[in-house]
Formats: C-alpha cells, structure tokens, sequence
C-alpha cells in the first residue's frame, strides 16, 4: 500500500479530525499557554504549504510549512495518526517540507515543538535541525525546544 504526500487544503472533514486529534495529543502533555497550535484559517493563508499524507484515500498525517516575507519558513501542524506510527511518516513529511523550502528558496527552516516530544526531536535533529532561542513572536518557555535547520 503506498502512501501519497502532496499538498491539499486543510479544510477537510477527515484532515480537520486528525487536527482535533494533534490538539487533543497537545493538550494531553502541554498546558495551554504551552500549545503553539495554528488554526486552520491560518493554514489556509498564502505562503502555507499544506501537506497530506495518504494511504488508499485514508488520511494518515499531515503538516504545514508557513513561509515569511524573510525569507524564512516554519513547520507547523506535524501530526501523525497513532495507528500510521512506525511507517515512517515523520520522515516522509519533514521530506516533503524541506523540498518545499528548496523550491521556495527559504534560506532556514524553524519549528518549535515540545520537551515532552522525544521522537519529534529525535526526528528533526536527524534531518540536521539544530537548537536555537525563541524566534518570531515565540517567548521563551521552559516546556518549548525552538529548532532550525540553514538551507544551502
């Protein structure tokens, strides 16, 4: 079974159930005032990438890459079904993301994601992020790790 990654609107009905899934996931490890979620009208923007992954029509996972004015990009909404775990989907996506930002001509690619995430982690340092401070309209949170990654 293959699994398909490209990029769709956001805006449907088996996407926006795996977002109520990301946020209840979020929710269950992160205070609110920790949860850096993006709604979906801002996943629906210009500049968002929007990115599906899916196997015989089911939707597995998805993420968003949120390109600024500078030159820069941001990885949002990186979420994978918990019965698609282990087919390396993850991978697949972040893939995706920074083939996007290739074709953008981003110069960096950032996240944010949580402490208590040590496969997200795992994954983007494997794809050679490395940590840096609060960007954009982050503050500084014992419970967030800020990430980037310098595109040739």
């Amino acid at each position: 079974m293959t699994v398909v990654i490209a990029i769709e609107p956001p805006r449907q009905a088996e996407v926006m159930r795996l977002l109520e899934l990301s946020d209840a996931y979020a929710a269950s490890l992160y205070p609110a005032e920790s949860n850096h979620m993006v709604d979906v009208a801002t996943l629906e923007k210009p500049g968002v990438s929007f990115f599906v992954a899916r196997r015989e029509g089911t939707v597995l996972g998805c993420s968003a890459l949120v390109a600024a004015e500078d030159g820069t990009g941001e990885i949002k909404r990186m979420f994978v079904a918990e019965a698609a775990r282990g087919l390396k989907l993850g991978k697949r996506l972040i893939e995706a993301i920074l083939e996007r930002a290739g074709e953008l001509s981003l110069a960096v690619v950032r996240l944010e994601t949580g402490i208590h995430q040590p496969q997200a982690i795992g994954l983007y340092r494997a794809y050679g992020f490395t940590e840096i401070g609060p960007f954009a309209d982050y503050r500084p949170d014992p419970l967030s790790i800020f990430m980037e990654k310098r595109l040739s």
